[in-house]
C-alpha cells in the first residue's frame, strides 16, 4: 500500500515492512530540497504505526549520489545568498539524515548503486547496509570543493573508527564489496543477480521479530556508547521491565517450552 507518493519519495507499507523509496533515477536520486522533506515526511508517516522495520533504498541505477549539484551550480551561477546554501544543509539535508537515524524502528539500508556524500550518509544512518556487488558508498565531498555535512563526522568515525573515516574523507575513496565489508561500511554484500532476493529475506526476518524488544534494543544501542557499563546496566534494567510485560516476550517463552518457532505479534 502507498501511503505518500509525492515527486522525489514514495511510502510504501505491505505487513510489517515500511519502504522509504527515493524516485528520482533521472538525477541518481540527488538529494534536492523537496526529496529531504520527502524523506522526514515520510519517516514521521512511519512513526506510532505498526510498522516492525523501515528500509531506505533508492529508484534506478543510484542509491543516492549525495548532494544536488544543480543547486551547486545554481548558487554560482547566480546571487542566492551563502545563508540559504548553509541553511540547506542543516534544515534539509541534515535534519533528513538525522530523522532516518533517529527513526524509533530498525532501518536497513539496501544500496544497490552508489550512495555518495549526503547519500552515503543516507545509507550509515540507518542501522543496516545490505550492499550489492555493483554498489558502493562514498563520502567524496573533497571533490566538489566542500568540508563533509550532513552528519559525516558524527556517523563515519562511529561506524568505521577515526583513522579510516579520515582516509575515507580525505581520498573520497567509493567504496565497495569486500572492502566495504572489511571496513564495516556493510553488513553483507550480495551477488547483483541475488541482491533483491536476499535483503528481502534478511528484512523479512528483522520484520517476523519481537519488534517492542527490538525497538528497546535500539535505544538502549544508541545511547549506550555516550555513558558508562553501570549507566547501561541501569538503563537496560529499566527498559527490560516494560519488555517483560509484553505479549511477545510472552510468545517466545511459550515457543521455548514448547520447542517451536516463536510467532511474534509486535506487541
Amino acid at each position: 500500500m502507498t501511503e505518500l507518493d509525492i515527486d522525489t519519495v514514495r511510502l510504501e507499507r505491505e505487513g510489517g515492512i515500511a519502504r522509504v523509496v527515493l524516485t528520482a533515477p533521472e538525477r541518481r536520486n540527488a538529494l534536492s530540497v523537496d526529496m529531504a522533506r520527502g524523506i522526514v515526511d515520510a519517516v514521521n508517516a512511519v512513526e506510532g504505526s505498526d510498522a516492525r522495520v523501515v528500509v531506505l533504498e533508492g529508484e534506478g541505477a543510484a542509491f543516492c549520489a549525495g548532494g544536488d549539484v544543480s543547486m551547486m551550480v545554481d548558487r554560482h551561477e547566480g546571487d542566492e545568498p551563502l545563508e540559504d546554501a548553509v541553511r540547506h544543509v542543516v534544515r534539509d539535508t541534515g535534519r533528513a539524515v538525522r530523522r532516518v537515524a533517529e527513526c524509533e524502528f530498525p532501518t536497513v539500508a539496501k544500496v544497490d548503486g552508489p550512495a555518495f556524500g549526503a547519500g552515503g550518509n543516507l545509507a550509515i544512518a540507518c542501522d543496516i547496509q545490505l550492499l550489492s556487488e555493483s554498489a558502493s558508498i562514498g563520502f567524496g565531498f573533497r571533490n566538489v570543493g566542500l568540508a563533509v555535512d550532513s552528519g559525516t563526522s558524527y556517523l563515519l568515525p562511529r561506524l568505521v573508527g577515526d583513522n579510516v573515516a579520515r582516509e575515507l574523507v580525505f581520498t573520497g575513496e567509493l567504496v565497495a564489496g569486500e572492502r566495504a565489508l572489511d571496513l564495516g561500511l556493510a553488513n553483507h554484500v550480495y551477488p547483483d543477480d541475488e541482491f533483491e532476493t536476499e535483503a528481502e529475506a534478511f528484512v523479512a526476518e528483522i520484520a517476523e521479530g519481537p519488534s517492542v524488544a527490538l525497538r528497546t534494543s535500539k535505544r538502549l544501542l544508541r545511547h549506550g556508547p555516550d555513558g558508562s557499563l553501570d549507566a547501561a546496566i541501569e538503563n537496560e534494567a529499566a527498559a527490560q521491565a516494560a519488555v517483560l510485560d509484553s505479549d511477545d516476550h510472552a510468545e517466545g517463552i511459550a515457543a521455548f517450552v514448547e520447542q517451536r518457532e516463536p510467532e511474534f505479534e509486535g506487541r
